[in-house]
């Protein structure tokens, strides 16, 4: 099969609907398929642009290299920032369009499929090329492009997109009936879920200890967040509950990892309320050094105040440890999956929080068997990609 995959985003950016296509494309790569990728170039802070940056972040395309080569890789520039005359008058609109067209006139001519993820003009544009090329696309669904559906009375070019794919995945079933809740019910609609790779797994507690060790924890307790430090990810809300938790003791570290603008104001937090010393800022940090944090940790705490499905948590699950998190729809749904392993609090709910937290510290135990049954049945990779290709024949079929 020859795919090319259109995203916003491709690693070492840390978002769902960057590793995904990078994840598929290694896989089918490997297997002899014909990968290409349309992306723009790494967008978040401390991100490398290709050629400088470690070759475990880029995207597997060629089938016997783990680096896509660059001729099987466009990157297309970002718009203009906000409020530039440039993005004011639309050229820099005109001229991404330009690009992508151009880009996919080179990497997707003799393409069988298109695999667009996510929105933004970039996704608009592969679709409407697409359309006028007669080329099957399919249309992945993370989260913001549903939740925030808004449809425009003139031109709207996403919900275009969106009725003319062959198939729409969605990464939760929660979103897939938020869709159906706006307006945007329609054939061919699917769920898949994220896949959590075996580099997530757990460890015996002997291990777990010398994870600590090598990571220069000295705490015996370690609860772990992993989000970018973004309002929407709530680490204000874990950082108060943390605080209320850890005065006068001395046993347990609260481990933050993602980087973003809000680290200086969350740092200030916590040395306001005179924890600092008891929480760690580690910055953006690769899946590999992650991996060895959510096996360290004893409980993993995701309080944001909307996630689709968030994939942080089931890697923490598939780590053996267990997960606190905020009640959106995200966390419900993982909650119907996986039972008593997560634990669901009101959103922006302190106190709740802080409860949950005590009660896993006070107790530590690790995940259940059936949960590692469900993420093989779910969300590991020979499940995810089966699922995939699913689609991707359904797809051609149409």
């Amino acid at each position: 099969m020859r795919i090319c995959h259109v995203s916003p985003h491709l690693p070492p950016d840390q978002a769902a609907n960057a590793l995904l296509p990078a994840q598929l494309g290694a896989w089918m790569a490997a297997r002899g398929d014909q990968v290409t990728f349309v992306a723009h170039p790494p967008g978040q802070r401390g991100s490398k642009p290709l050629g400088q940056r470690p070759k475990e972040a880029a995207p597997a395309a060629g089938p016997r290299s783990g680096n896509p080569p660059t001729s099987d890789i466009a990157w297309i520039p970002r718009r203009a920032p906000a409020g530039s005359l440039k993005r004011f008058m639309r050229f820099d609109a005109w001229e991404l369009a330009g690009r992508v067209g151009r880009a996919l006139d080179r990497l997707a001519a003799n393409a069988d499929l298109l695999h667009l993820h996510s929105n933004g003009l970039i996704i608009e544009v592969a679709a409407a090329w697409a359309a006028r090329h007669r080329r099957p696309y399919v249309l992945t669904l993370y989260g913001t492009e549903i939740w925030h559906y808004r449809r425009r009375l003139v031109i709207d070019p996403f919900t275009r997109a969106y009725r003319h794919a062959a198939v729409v995945t969605f990464y939760s079933e929660r979103l897939r009936e938020r869709a159906a809740e706006v307006g945007l019910d329609r054939s061919n609609l699917t769920v898949t879920y994220p896949p959590v790779s075996e580099t997530f797994t757990p460890h015996e507690d002997d291990d777990r200890r010398a994870l600590r060790a090598a990571l220069g924890i000295a705490e015996p307790l370690i609860v772990l967040n992993v989000k970018r430090l973004h309002p929407l990810a709530g680490q204000r809300f874990l950082i108060e509950a943390f605080a209320g938790l850890v005065r006068g003791r001395s046993d347990v570290r609260l481990i933050i990892c993602g980087a973003g603008d809000l680290r200086q104001t969350l740092e200030a937090q916590a040395r306001a309320l005179g924890i600092d010393r008891a929480i760690t800022f580690s910055g953006l940090v690769d899946n590999a050094q992650i991996a060895k944090y959510m096996a360290a940790a004893d409980v993993f705490v995701l309080p944001s105040l909307l996630e689709a499905l968030p994939t942080v948590a089931v890697e923490a699950l598939a780590s053996g440890t267990p997960v606190i998190s905020a009640d959106h729809p995200g966390g419900v749904e993982l909650a119907r999956i996986f039972g008593d392993d997560i634990a669901v609090v009101p959103r922006e709910n302190v106190e709740a929080l802080q409860s949950a937290l005590a009660g896993f510290l006070r107790a530590p135990r690790r995940t259940r068997p059936e949960t590692a049954a469900k993420l093989t049945e779910h969300f590991r990779p020979p499940a995810v990609l089966s699922a995939f290709e699913a689609v991707y024949t359904r797809a051609l079929a149409s």
